[in-house]
Formats: C-alpha cells, sequence, structure tokens
C-alpha cells in the first residue's frame, strides 16, 4: 500500500524512491510483523484466558503422552489469528496491492486460515473434541486446490512447468494433471505443518526457516538478471511474494517469543492449516513445489511417519514407531522436549541452506 501510494511522489520526494526496491520493503515487512506479533501478544493471551481457550491435554489417545504434556494443559491456543493478522497487515502494507501474486497468495492464506478457525471454534468454544472432521478439512483444502488450479491455469498459463532442481534447463508440464498437482501440494503442506505442530516452537520455527528461503527463491524468481544468470526462469511480478514471506518471518518470531518453551501461546489449526498452505502457494506460485521437499523435510517425515504407522497398523497390527508424529516418538526415547524441538531445527536449517544452494547447483 505505501508502495502504491508513495513511491508514484517520488519525483517530488526523492526519499520515496526507497520504496521501489523489494529488499527495503521486504525487511520492513518484516519489523512490523515482528513488532505486531510482540505488541499484540500479551493482550491476545490475556483475552484467550479470559474465554477460557486452553488446550486440552488429558485427550485419552496416549497415557504416556498425556502425563509428558500435563504442564501444558489449558494452555491458550488458536494464537495462529496473531499470526495472521501480522502477517496480512504488513504483507498489505508494504506490498504492491496491485500484484496479482499477492492477492492469490493472501486468498489461499486466509481460506485455510478460516477453516482452521472453525475447526478450533468447534473444538474449543463448541466442546466438539475432533472439531471438523477429516472430511470437512479436506473437502476444504480440495476445493481450495480445485480454485486455485483454475486460477493458475487462467492467469498463469506460460508459466506452469514443473521447474526440477539441480538440472539446467529441465521442466515438467504436467498438462491435465495439473490442478490434481496443485491440490495435493495444498492439502500436503497445510496437513504436514498441522501434524508438526505438537511441540513448544516445534513447527513456527521450521515454518521461519522455510519462509526465509522462499523469501530468497521469491526475490531471485522475480528479478530478470538473477534468473538469467541463475537459470531459472523468470516470472514478472513474482518477486512482490519476497515481501509476503519476509511477513512469514517477522510474525513466526514475534510468535515464537510467546511459543517457544515453555510455551504460553499454541498457534491452533487457524495457524498451523493458513502457513503450511501460504508456503504450499508460494511454492505453486514461483514453480519451486520439488523444493518443497528439501526445504519442508521435516513436514515431510513427519507426514510420512504418520502414514506409515497408520499403514502398518492396519496391515499387520504392530508399529513402526512408539507414537506418531515422529517428534512424539523421540519423546518415548525419552529425550526431553527441548532437545527433540531444537534438534529439529537444526536439521530443518540445513535444509533450509541447502534449498538456497539449489539455485547454484545445474
Amino acid at each position: 500500500m505505501l508502495y502504491n501510494l508513495l513511491y508514484p511522489l517520488r519525483d517530488s520526494f526523492s526519499g520515496f524512491n526507497i520504496f521501489r526496491y523489494i529488499t527495503f520493503r521486504a525487511a520492513m515487512a518484516a519489523l512490523t510483523a515482528f513488532i505486531i506479533s510482540l505488541i499484540l501478544g500479551p493482550l491476545v493471551i490475556r483475552k484467550l484466558k479470559e474465554l477460557k481457550i486452553g488446550d486440552k491435554i488429558n485427550k485419552g489417545d496416549s497415557e504416556k503422552l498425556d502425563s509428558l504434556h500435563h504442564n501444558k494443559h489449558d494452555t491458550p491456543t488458536m494464537g495462529g489469528i496473531l499470526i495472521l493478522a501480522a502477517v496480512v497487515f504488513s504483507t498489505l502494507l508494504w506490498a504492491d496491492i496491485s500484484n496479482k501474486f499477492i492477492w492469490v497468495v493472501l486468498f489461499s492464506t486466509l481460506w485455510l486460515g478460516i477453516t482452521g478457525f472453525i475447526d478450533d471454534y468447534l473444538k474449543q468454544i463448541k466442546k466438539k473434541s475432533k472439531g471438523l472432521t477429516v472430511k470437512t478439512k479436506l473437502t476444504s483444502q480440495v476445493v481450495l486446490g480445485l480454485i486455485l488450479g483454475v486460477i493458475f491455469l487462467l492467469s498463469f498459463q506460460n508459466s506452469l512447468k514443473l521447474d526440477v532442481p539441480f538440472l539446467k534447463n529441465v521442466a515438467l508440464d504436467l498438462d491435465g494433471l495439473y490442478i490434481i498437482f496443485v491440490i495435493l501440494v495444498i492439502a500436503g503442506t497445510s496437513n504436514a505443518v498441522n501434524l508438526t505442530d505438537g511441540l513448544d516452537g516445534l513447527a513456527i520455527g521450521i515454518v521461519v526457516m522455510a519462509a526465509l528461503a522462499f523469501s530468497i527463491l521469491c526475490y531471485v524468481s522475480g528479478h530478470i538478471k538473477l534468473s538469467e544468470y541463475l537459470l531459472i526462469p523468470y516470472l514478472k511480478g513474482s518477486g512482490e511474494l519476497t515481501v509476503f514471506c519476509a511477513s512469514i518471518l517477522g510474525a513466526g518470531l514475534g510468535f515464537l517469543w510467546f511459543n517457544c518453551y515453555p510455551a504460553s501461546i499454541f498457534m491452533g489449526d487457524v495457524g498451523s492449516l493458513a502457513l503450511g498452505g501460504a508456503i504450499g502457494t508460494v511454492a505453486l506460485l514461483i514453480r519451486k513445489e520439488l523444493l518443497l521437499l528439501i526445504v519442508g523435510g521435516i513436514f515431510v517425515i513427519e507426514a510420512l511417519s504418520v502414514i506409515l504407522q497408520v499403514g502398518s497398523f492396519r496391515l499387520t497390527k504392530k508399529r513402526i514407531f512408539k507414537i506418531a508424529p515422529l517428534h512424539h516418538h523421540f519423546q518415548f526415547l525419552n529425550w526431553h522436549e527441548n532437545k527433540v524441538i531444537v534438534r529439529f531445527w537444526i536439521i530443518a536449517g540445513f535444509l533450509a541452506l541447502l534449498t538456497i544452494v539449489t539455485l547454484k547447483i545445474r
């Protein structure tokens, strides 16, 4: 918004010329989102406590897991509202609001945020322990994937080939399978982050690293000279997504201030579904979907651990892990929660670096 209001006035005041630089606006978006999270965090926590919107630990799924997490009982949840507010406000403030990439990613993020909000609302306010059914949440993700797939086909049809990392000038044309692919990416990323959100700061810390990696990927994809030098597809206007990713980075760090061990607030489904879908949508927009397997490696492993555990038990009545998702498995191996979190963060950090390195290895 500030770009659209102030940059046209650069001839009258040369200082406004700074708004042309995406790097400046991205940095300011991150800072704005961080400050919003820090300022509003205590207010949101206090309000959620007043409304008695807290996590219920004794769920009956595992007595041992309940005992490990007994200290988290009644910790305020639905904190993802704070993250979304900071991300949306900062993005609209610092991004070029005439950019179609920005509106697509905000639409996707808010769609899944609303889905998560309804799920949390049913669990916390209406006291329905399971919230939305799995079928209902999946239907929401599928419908969003269909909408995005159609939008991409109509608006971005000249750049819908799947970029293959590590290989020069190699791209896959999915043709009629493209919309199905979009649905898989949206459902996969949003659910994977949701499954990972089980320990204090674990999911948001990894999301921050993924957002940092994708902010660089977006900037390069939207820069004609850098994209040409690095032999990756140039997507005009996609550089503006750097501002959005930076907003997630700032909001995530601000939320982590309160969500780190021992957590004062949890993000809930309103945060995890929205953030996962946001990362997935950005990857789709800049044609870096396959890099999600690297930058979101922890999310992928967490989701696979659940799939393998369920599949193994149904087929053989035996479990591969002590419990799924994977982070709880390590807790059952007597790893302290902090140790699990920090080690997963370390791995995620290296995966984010590897993702950036793929720009040069071709």
